[in-house]
């Protein structure tokens, strides 16, 4: 059983009516609903539990952590981001969606600024670029969403090892929006549709871009914990 933890910084959902209508169980409540309990464990966290929820008890325990956060990016534990980058360098996996690209543990991880253009309320277009890779599979060749935040270029990342699917949007960008990489012994992945206004997280394909992930990121082998260097006997 594949053991999920997802952490919704449940911020927005608390302070705007509109928000918490579409997610009355807040983002993370909505995420869970992906994974079948007879399937995977799936545990949550928020911004305000103590050390954010993320212990390393609880990140030992973690084969894949879902990371939602926008409004307290800077306010998040420089402590605890490093304990996230530990865990994945072990092999646990880490998928970042839609703001998360500005989480300190995915610039601890990419190691670049992750910055990006955007603009609110657009129509999105995303395209299957890979259409080869695990993460594609069952998906289809092309899926729009009526309403989403426009993310474009230039996306401030190391060069993915795959982007699943390229994004183009109503008022003319385009963007990397379903990437890849490999850091240590963890695999992660970044889903850019996901913003707080709109119930994208009940689409269909959205569901099952991130079941995929997390299946992908599954690490069975990993030990969760840091690499060190080792002397050759």
């Amino acid at each position: 059983m594949i053991k999920i933890t997802i952490y919704n910084e449940y911020v927005h959902e608390q302070e705007y009516e509109g928000i918490r209508k579409i997610y009355p169980q807040g983002i993370h409540g909505c995420l869970k609903t992906i994974f079948p309990e007879d399937q995977y464990k799936v545990r949550t966290a928020t911004f305000e539990d103590k050390e954010h929820g993320l212990t390393d008890q609880l990140l030992d325990d973690t084969d894949v952590l879902l990371y939602w956060s926008h409004a307290k990016q800077e306010e998040f534990s420089d402590q605890v981001a490093q304990r996230i980058r530990n865990h994945v360098l072990g092999g646990m996996g880490f998928i970042g969606l839609h703001s998360a690209h500005f989480s300190k543990p995915m610039k601890l991880l990419l190691g670049t600024s992750m910055s990006l253009k955007w603009q609110n309320n657009h129509s999105e277009k995303l395209w299957c670029t890979c259409p080869t890779h695990p993460i594609a599979n069952g998906l289809p060749e092309f899926f729009e969403l009526e309403k989403e935040e426009m993310y474009g270029e230039f996306f401030d990342i190391p060069k993915p090892d795959d982007v699943i699917y390229t994004a183009s949007f109503s008022g003319g960008q385009v963007f990397r929006a379903a990437c890849t990489w490999t850091r240590g012994l963890g695999k992660i992945f970044y889903l850019q549709p996901g913003h707080e206004e709109y119930p994208n997280y009940y689409n269909e394909n959205i569901r099952k871009l991130i079941k995929n992930a997390a299946d992908w990121c599954y690490n069975p082998n990993h030990k969760n914990s840091p690499l060190n260097c080792t002397e050759v006997k």
